[in-house]
């Protein structure tokens, strides 16, 4: 009960916001009756269930890997030998389809798989540079509020659509598995753990300019802390551009780039902002429907922050790259496989310097009903530290893994 209790204190904030939308006023809902502001609301849910099991039998009992990483290598299917309720996920929804109209999302969701809980696992830095905390850290099961925010189209050209609040980054070809869409792999790449933001809270400004090109501007706060707060007096800054020449090829253009240092008048000090540590991430995202049945996805991403480098101060680097494989036998039955690299030379995002990681991924999909579906994985772990436990709890430098999933979604 003390648990839930605060939950809803740290949420009382978003209830306060949607509360605030029964009391817009204007045109919107001027002289009608304020539950027909909810006609057209939508409900959905989702749940995510799985079983993984290590082939390696780790002693810890996790897929997390040893020293020298500082914590969990695998975002999410962390546990070896293990059931687990990944995610259970209630949508309250609102769409924007036209000029002036006023809309909400709110994502309410329980489990292992939340953003909030992975981005706490890889915050917490030990002051040498990296992001890991001392020890190994895993997320817990928690309630998360994974989105929250407000929308309106404003009547700017074809309609300019703003959102304020909280949401899910633009950036990377992965997501956080939803009733609207969720990866074709059941794990996540170590580029997706390790390469990039999972969200942000702040304001979006997206505008489709013709039905080939849409662009989106966002100004938020620092990335690196749930998305939520912010270490600084500075904000990040963000864009992506969507182009997609043909119905058979779609190309996402995404960066994100702010000042990542901690200045909120550490020890009693004041707040000062010098913008010392700005951090850029550049990503690309290429969609390709090779024919009816196949089709190819590719994703690579390049990151970098100033004065952030463990040993010598300098600029610290990271970068990946993955590539999916689709393709679809009948309407039942799908086939997934997934290669992906991921290059942390100067040790700041998992802590170990010279680490570069690789992973294969094969993925069975089972579409069981409409609303169902039940997925098979098989998944190697290549790293050149040989960071990854076996039964004796010392390193080596692979792992096998297997996973079972299952999907329901209206």
């Amino acid at each position: 009960m003390k648990q839930f209790s605060n939950i809803l204190g740290s949420r009382f904030g978003w209830i306060a916001v949607f509360g605030l939308i029964l009391l817009i006023p204007g045109q919107a809902l001027a002289g009608k009756n304020v539950f027909k502001f909810f006609e057209d609301m939508e409900i959905h849910g989702f749940v995510s269930s799985s079983y993984s099991f290590n082939f390696n039998k780790p002693l810890s009992q996790t897929n997390c890997g040893i020293a020298p990483l500082g914590g969990c290598a695998r975002i999410f299917d962390q546990d070896d030998n293990s059931f687990k309720l990944d995610n259970t996920e209630l949508v309250f929804l609102k769409e924007t389809p036209d000029i002036g109209d006023i809309g909400f999302r709110f994502d309410l969701t329980f489990g292992f798989s939340l953003p909030e809980g992975a981005q706490r696992a890889r915050s917490s830095a030990t002051g040498s540079g990296s992001e890991f905390p001392t020890s190994p850290t895993t997320p817990d099961d928690d309630f998360d509020l994974q989105q929250g925010y407000v929308s309106w189209k404003a009547p700017i050209g074809n309609g300019l659509q703003l959102d304020v609040g909280k949401f899910i980054t633009h950036v990377g070809a992965e997501v956080f598995d939803g009733y609207d869409g969720w990866n074709m792999n059941f794990s996540r790449t170590f580029v997706f753990g390790w390469g990039i933001p999972f969200n942000h809270t702040g304001i979006r400004a997206t505008y489709e300019f013709t039905d080939k090109l849409t662009a989106m501007i966002m100004l938020a706060n620092n990335w690196e802390e749930a998305g939520v707060s912010d270490n600084n007096t500075d904000k990040v800054l963000g864009t992506q551009i969507a182009y997609s020449p043909t119905d058979q090829i779609g190309i996402l253009f995404n960066w994100v780039g702010g000042n990542q240092g901690t200045d909120r008048g550490l020890a009693g000090n004041p707040i000062v902002s010098n913008n010392n540590n700005w951090r850029n991430i550049f990503d690309i995202v290429v969609d390709l429907a090779l024919t009816n049945q196949l089709s190819l996805q590719l994703n690579a991403d390049y990151g970098a922050e100033e004065n952030a480098h463990p040993s010598n101060g300098g600029t610290a680097k990271w970068g990946g790259f993955a590539g999916i494989v689709r393709y679809d036998f009948n309407k039942w039955f799908s086939l997934n496989f997934r290669g992906a690299h991921f290059i942390d030379i100067d040790g700041f995002r998992l802590g170990a310097p010279n680490n570069r990681l690789w992973e294969v991924t094969i993925t069975p999909e089972f579409r069981i009903a409409d609303n169902m579906v039940v997925r098979f994985e098989y998944r190697h772990d290549e790293s050149s530290l040989g960071i990854f436990e076996n039964s004796r709890g010392t390193g080596t430098g692979h792992q096998d893994t297997v996973a079972f999933n299952t999907l329901i979604h209206f």
